[in-house]
């Protein structure tokens, strides 16, 4: 098995881990505050690993034009994102939401073939394929008289597009840096700066419209400390898995992410999916398999 599928699985884990906790902390500090908080608590982690890494190598990396472009790209994306599924997670349970976003390896594949010129195989497009099929599976309505589509499911599906583009991003910021020495400084440099970006521009905004959020999560401190440090290793591990494959690829293997989040949502939040909603979500899983085999 090629390394990065492994390291894209314990990213993928670590991610749906984070989202549990951040579900957890919507419900004491709302959709913003739990979004802050993901980025504000990996801040010291994500800066001291990078200092660490570039200690050991005595250099660091120099930042590009492209670099700068491709982080705040990347940065506001995720935000975006961030906030569009935990919106989803408030009108769908915990595995059905992460199935919605799951749209992003389709979306990455367009985007990392349109901005970066990425490939896919005949293989990888055919696993793609069956996700979509999954996605549609659980995002059209069965109930008589009701709109096709619902709105969590749109929600999740422009957080979806929103995860793809930063992941194409943070591909082609990664990529861009020069003067990298091994496998995890360059990705663990990009991560240090775009975390800062975005815990900068998310205090800047609730200091200015919501406060009581960020009371809020510094209350609730400890949990809060879990969804950053949950949040910056998985960050890491796709980081590192960007170099060493597509964005679509990465992200297509992070879909066994979908199963981990069914168990959680069965186990740990008591909610248990249609099997139509089940169906859905072992298709966008299937697809993993197809992608693997491609690589």
């Amino acid at each position: 098995m090629p390394g990065w599928v492994a390291i894209a699985v314990g990213a993928a884990f670590l991610q749906n881990l984070r989202s549990a906790l951040q579900k957890a902390l919507t419900a004491e500090a709302g959709v913003l505050g739990a979004t802050y908080a993901r980025f504000l608590f990996a801040v010291p982690w994500a800066v001291g690993l990078a200092a660490v890494l570039m200690l050991h190598r005595g250099a660091a990396p120099q930042p590009t034009p492209p670099f700068v472009g491709w982080g705040l790209v990347g940065a506001l994306a995720q935000i975006v994102a961030t906030l569009l599924l935990l919106a989803v997670f408030t009108r769908r349970n915990f595995a059905v939401g992460n199935t919605f976003a799951k749209t992003e390896a389709v979306q990455a594949a367009l985007l990392g073939l349109v901005l970066l010129g990425d490939r896919l195989s005949g293989l990888a497009v055919a696993g793609l394929s069956a996700s979509l099929v999954g996605i549609v599976l659980i995002s059209v309505r069965a109930v008589p008289g009701s709109a096709l589509v619902g709105r969590a499911a749109l929600l999740g599906l422009a957080s979806g597009a929103a995860f793809a583009l930063s992941a194409v991003a943070y591909r082609g910021a990664t990529l861009a840096l020069e003067g990298t020495q091994g496998p995890l400084v360059g990705p663990s440099f990009t991560l240090a700066c775009v975390t800062l970006v975005q815990t900068l521009v998310l205090t800047l905004w609730l200091g200015l419209r919501e406060p009581e959020a960020i009371v809020a999560v510094l209350r609730r401190w400890p949990t809060a400390a879990l969804v950053g440090a949950a949040g910056m290793l998985a960050s890491l591990g796709w980081f590192v898995a960007f170099t060493l494959a597509t964005a679509a690829e990465v992200k297509a293997v992070g879909q066994i992410e979908l199963l981990f989040s069914w168990l959680t949502a069965r186990f740990g939040f008591g909610e248990l999916p249609s099997r139509r909603e089940t169906l859905g979500i072992v298709l966008v899983a299937g697809g993993i398999v197809l992608v693997v085999l491609a690589g």
